[in-house]
């Protein structure tokens, strides 16, 4: 079998799939370099987040290291006994400066200001400022509360906080401001970004090796294909298994049902939503033996009341099984053409006898008249006329309907060239059915029967229907019967005792009236017979059976 699939005109230079053409095969970047760009990208912008917020974060606790030494420094100045007690002398900033300029040195800060009530400066480190207004506002520590905060002053932009000073009976009497340059702060930020920076590029160089490595890891899963090619071969694939006159089903190596053709879905009347599912739990029990058996010869299988030919084929790639496919045709019409061959072959040999014994007839009664023995040779085409009567023996007069007329005539007639005699009793009643399936469960119970029974033997055959459109087909034999034991497995798909050539077309007739049965809400069932064989009752209803039954 040939599949030839067209996805597209190919254009010269160009690619084979829909859309392309030699300028966009050209100017489309890569699929593994999009995606190392992409990890590099995000890698950077996370990196970039990281390194901004870390930075923040180290300036922020810098500060809040500054702060608490800061505040330390001004609340121990404020609280000296000897700076509260300077102010009540007429020359406070001769006692006061030289104790401010010994604790600006011994706590490393820039500068350590004290300040009257009025704000005007009585220390600071450039001995030209003492004497005069602070150049900020000193209203906050002035007034009893804690400032922390960067101002601007005469020796520039400094982080600062500023306490106020109490005397004995808790009036404020000045403030004592510390502060640290912002350029200080700064400076000391700066000693800790090459290592921070570091850390940065180190995490950046190892996120560039991830991000090659997992772009070619996927590159190499997806078979260096690009995403067109992907979608290309996706497309392709669905319209040649979708566009398959054989189903196929495609099972993992779990036993899940991994895909299902639309022809698979019209033989085994199943939808999409098998897919995912476990093919023991979805498939008809026939269908998953085949599968579970993975016989690689084409094999027959019943799905509903369709004949299919299946075959599986094990699914490798690099030489490990990934699972299997099952393949499947439809056979059900071939089964009936193959019936109808049997049939055809049996009445052409019946016709051949028939021809043979009807020249044997004339060669006596050729010989009667030369003898002039005209007398017996007009009994004896007498009695061949007797004969020759047997195959147009009466029906019931309650069967009307001309299908199974004509079945039941050329089954007696095909019998009885075999010495089969079929029986069908007086009383039996068929009227026209319009669906055809009494015509296919009444032919499966007579060649059933038939093969069953030797020569010189009886088949009898009863055909009943009641008011609410309720039919009872009863084939009886004088074959070997059917053990009790086996009574249930004859019903079941394959199971046949008779032997099969090539193929295995047998086992399929009974399987088929059962299923029938069932779907017209009836039953089949086989006992035994009065005539000492098999008895198979089959009775089919109709709605209105159906809602009497209820």
């Amino acid at each position: 079998m040939v599949i030839l699939v067209t996805a597209g005109t190919a254009r010269s230079g160009g690619s084979h799939f829909p859309g392309w053409n030699t300028c966009d095969m050209v100017h489309r970047i890569p699929l593994r370099f999009q995606l190392v760009a992409l990890q590099l990208g995000i890698v950077l912008t996370v990196l970039t987040a990281v390194g901004a917020v870390t930075i923040r974060m180290q300036e922020q606790q810098l500060r809040d290291a500054y702060k608490g030494r800061l505040i330390g420094v001004a609340e121990s100045v404020a609280r000296l006994p000897s700076v509260i007690d300077a102010f009540g002398t007429g020359t406070p900033t001769q006692i006061i400066q030289p104790i401010a300029e010994v604790i600006r040195q011994a706590s490393n800060v820039t500068y350590v200001v004290v300040t009257d009530r009025y704000g005007v400066r009585q220390s600071h480190p450039n001995p030209g400022e003492i004497g005069k207004p602070v150049s900020t506002d000193p209203s906050v520590p002035l007034s009893g509360d804690i400032f922390v905060g960067t101002q601007t002053g005469t020796l520039g932009e400094s982080w600062r906080v500023k306490v106020p000073i109490f005397d004995g009976t808790g009036a404020v009497i000045g403030s004592a401001s510390v502060g640290v340059l912002e350029s200080t702060l700064a400076a000391d930020l700066h000693e800790d970004l090459p290592q921070l920076l570091g850390w940065l590029l180190g995490a950046a160089l190892l996120g560039s090796l991830g991000a090659m490595y997992i772009s070619k890891l996927v590159w190499r899963r997806i078979y260096n294909l690009e995403p067109e090619d992907i979608a290309a071969l996706l497309d392709t694939r669905d319209a040649m298994l979708h566009g398959l006159g054989e189903g196929l089903v495609a099972v993992d190596a779990d036993g899940n049902v991994a895909l299902v053709n639309d022809e698979a879905r019209r033989l085994l009347g199943v939808g999409d939503e098998i897919t995912g599912l476990a093919a023991a739990d979805r498939l008809e029990p026939g269908i998953h033996r085949l599968l579970a058996a993975g016989s690689a010869t084409e094999e027959l299988v019943l799905s509903g009341e369709r004949i299919l030919l299946g075959k599986v084929n094990t699914a490798t790639v690099n030489g490990r099984e990934v699972g299997k496919v099952l393949i499947l045709r439809d056979r059900t019409e071939l089964h009936a053409l193959l019936r109808d061959r049997d049939g055809a072959l049996d009445v052409t040999q019946a016709l051949r006898a028939q021809a043979h014994e009807f020249a044997n007839k004339l060669h006596v009664i050729s010989g009667l008249l030369e003898l002039g023995q005209q007398g017996k040779a007009v009994e004896y085409l007498g009695r061949s006329y007797s004969d020759a009567a047997l195959v147009n023996r009466p029906l019931a007069p309650g069967v009307t309907d001309s299908g199974v007329q004509a079945l039941l005539i050329a089954k007696s007639t095909v019998c009885a060239e075999r010495g089969v005699d079929i029986v069908v009793t007086p009383d039996s009643v068929c009227t026209p059915d319009g669906t055809g399936d009494v015509l296919t469960v009444l032919g499966n119970l007579i060649d059933n029967a038939v093969d069953a029974v030797g020569y010189d033997s009886t088949i009898s055959v009863r055909l009943g229907e009641t008011a609410a459109g309720e039919r009872t087909i009863t084939v009886e034999d004088e074959g070997p019967g059917v053990p009790e034991a086996d009574r249930s497995a004859v019903f079941e798909a394959g199971v046949t005792t008779k032997p099969a050539e090539g193929i295995h077309t047998r086992g399929f007739g009974l399987a088929l009236v059962q299923r029938i049965a069932r779907r017209r809400s009836g039953f089949a069932g086989v006992s035994s017979s009065a005539l000492g064989g098999a008895c198979f009752t089959v009775v089919l209803r109709t709605n209105e059976a159906e809602l009497q039954q209820l």
